[in-house]
């Protein structure tokens, strides 16, 4: 019987967000490969509430003590942006395989350095852009390689934020301040980006535009008005490899006609994909095409076997597969999930998008 890889989660809590909503989920359908072993949370108590909640064997009193626990072999960081470079530099230096939620870093210079000590360190570090492993680009891209549009010649991507207009609420008023970098350009945008890229290649050239119409947010539990720092609006147009013309509008809050609208267009077919917002990496993806001589759309359902086995919804199915893959990686000591380097490629992707939309 293989040994279970241990984790370590550092932002764990029951009140419902991202790690107890997708995480754990999606490590229960993969318990031959790992058990949670440990929690560490912004105070003891409330790593003692997670640990009793989840069942989890150990709370610690600090994320330095988790890090350095003989009972954890994997740190997995999904506190908010600004406490990743800390938290995972330190699982790095204690010689620990780390899972850390997209943004890397909080900018391109921390995700270089976390990337470059990842590679160091030689352990398996990766970092969550779950969209590229989901069902629906890996269909996508099979289609593209088998030639299902021909040459592709365009591709034109809308999609909504949902947050960034003028409300929010206060536990989310820290995205609305582009200095944590946790803004639309750096999570919805970019995980999206990043299946795009999966699929059709990098960009060779482009030029941007970022507007922030809102200069002000309402913080709707408490009745502030508060400073918006953040954009709300944002445009690229430009060529991605092989000469393919892109073009990319994202825009804040939620639209009331199309959220996710992603279309492929070639020599011989056209793709259409949407989703019920710009969150590409979770929401439900629709594909549907027509080639050849075929004059109506119609859906395109990948195979069973790209599911992998795992739930086909897109929050705790992709976080499944991530896991998966690391669990590969750990044990043949290989690097098939996306890695640190690949967020610090798609960070560079990011920082030039928003150089670009200053001069």
């Amino acid at each position: 019987m293989k040994e279970k890889i241990r984790i370590g989660f550092i932002g764990l809590n029951p009140e419902g967000h991202w790690a107890a909503n997708a995480h754990l989920p999606a490590l229960a359908y993969l318990k031959e490969d790992f058990e949670v072993t440990g929690v560490a949370n912004t105070t003891y108590e409330s790593a003692k509430r997670s640990a009793e909640a989840f069942g989890i064997p150990y709370a610690f009193e600090n994320a330095e003590a988790l890090i350095l626990s003989e009972h954890i072999d994997l740190v997995v960081v999904t506190v908010k942006v600004p406490y990743h470079f800390a938290l995972v530099k330190a699982a790095l230096e204690a010689g620990k395989h780390v899972y850390c939620e997209h943004p890397l870093g909080n900018g391109l210079d921390e995700s270089t350095q976390l990337a470059e000590l990842a590679e160091r360190k030689g352990v398996v570090a990766v970092t969550g852009l779950q969209m590229t492993v989901s069902p629906e680009v890996r269909h996508l891209k099979q289609l593209i390689n088998d030639g299902y549009v021909g040459d592709v010649l365009s591709t034109t991507l809308i999609g909504s934020g949902g947050n960034w207009r003028n409300e929010t609420i206060a536990e989310n008023y820290y995205l609305n301040d582009k200095s944590n970098g946790a803004t639309m350009l750096t999570i919805p945008l970019a995980h999206t980006l990043a299946g795009v890229i999966k699929v059709l290649g990098g960009f060779r050239e482009f030029s941007s535009h970022l507007v922030n119409h809102f200069k002000k947010v309402t913080v709707t539990d408490s009745g502030d008005v508060k400073e918006k720092t953040a954009e709300d609006q944002i445009m690229i147009i430009g060529t991605l490899e092989n000469d393919v013309a892109i073009s990319v509008h994202y825009r804040g809050g939620m639209s009331r006609g199309t959220n996710l609208l992603w279309e492929i267009n070639g020599t011989n077919g056209d793709l259409q994909i949407t989703g019920a917002i710009g969150h590409g990496q979770l929401t439900e993806l629709t594909i549907k095409g027509a080639t050849g001589s075929e004059n109506e759309l119609v859906t395109l359902t990948p195979a069973a076997e790209l599911y992998d086995d795992l739930p086909s919804d897109a929050v705790s199915g992709n976080v499944a597969r991530m896991y998966k893959l690391l669990a590969a990686d750990i044990r043949n000591n290989r690097r098939t999930a996306p890695t640190f380097e690949d967020g610090a490629e798609l960070y560079r992707l990011l920082d030039s998008i928003d150089t670009s939309a200053k001069r």
